[in-house]
């Protein structure tokens, strides 16, 4: 085989994860599998898309080797292929954050709090929640929490939020997170609990950015 022959037949298999992930409807199927494996008709129900769409994209994603699935009883659950895919999402949405100033103004726009609570980096996060001067709240749905979560997180829904503010310490600080920055989640908890009365600030991070970061996952299932 020619040289060019090989060079075209490298880049043409590198392709195919370009090609499967131009699609914005895949990339947010990437980052809910991030949060843990997925029956198609939860992931229908995240996405606002009927089943016949949903299971479209999963068949291209699985055709690029970034997700795999399993069948049980009638139902099929997708998960990513390892958490590489994971750190490729992170490193893919990362990148255009700093490039497209199209997607900054949008996150300018509708993500970025008001008046939060003095930055803080992950260290300072992980040490702070464990001589319990702050409170770790994952708002993410339970079985995501399940499947892996930020050190010393508790579980507490958004759904749940409300009815459960009774269990958060008047006094100390809470840092909300959900599924990372596109998330909004943690952003109407973070009102609910200053509407409230508590110093809240949202945290950015999800399971993937912590974990791409080097940072640990607590229960995190393969």
């Amino acid at each position: 085989m020619a040289h060019r022959e090989i060079k075209d037949l490298l880049y043409e298999q590198v392709a195919r994860i370009g090609r499967a992930v131009a699609s914005a409807k895949r990339l947010e199927l990437l980052e809910l599998l991030c949060q843990g494996e997925k029956s198609v008709e939860t992931l229908v129900r995240d996405t606002d898309l009927d089943v016949k769409l949903v299971s479209a994209h999963l068949k291209a994603l699985k055709a690029a080797c970034l997700v795999e699935s399993r069948k049980q009883g009638k139902y099929v659950y997708y998960r990513l292929a390892d958490d590489s895919v994971a750190a490729f999402w992170v490193t893919l949405r990362t990148l255009a954050e700093s490039r497209l100033l199209e997607l900054q103004k949008v996150v300018g726009q509708f993500l970025t709090e008001p008046a939060p609570l003095a930055a803080l980096n992950r260290k300072d996060i992980l040490g702070k929640a464990k001589l319990g001067e702050i409170v770790v709240i994952d708002v993410r749905p339970a079985p995501e929490y399940r499947a892996g979560h930020l050190p010393l997180a508790r579980s507490m829904p958004l759904t749940e939020l409300k009815k459960r503010l009774g269990e958060l310490p008047r006094k100390k600080a809470i840092v909300a997170y959900c599924r990372g920055p596109f998330c909004m989640f943690a952003k109407e908890a973070v009102a609910l609990l200053r509407q409230h009365g508590y110093r809240a600030t949202r945290l950015d991070d999800g399971v993937a950015e912590w974990q791409t970061a080097g940072f640990p996952i607590e229960n995190r299932t393969k």
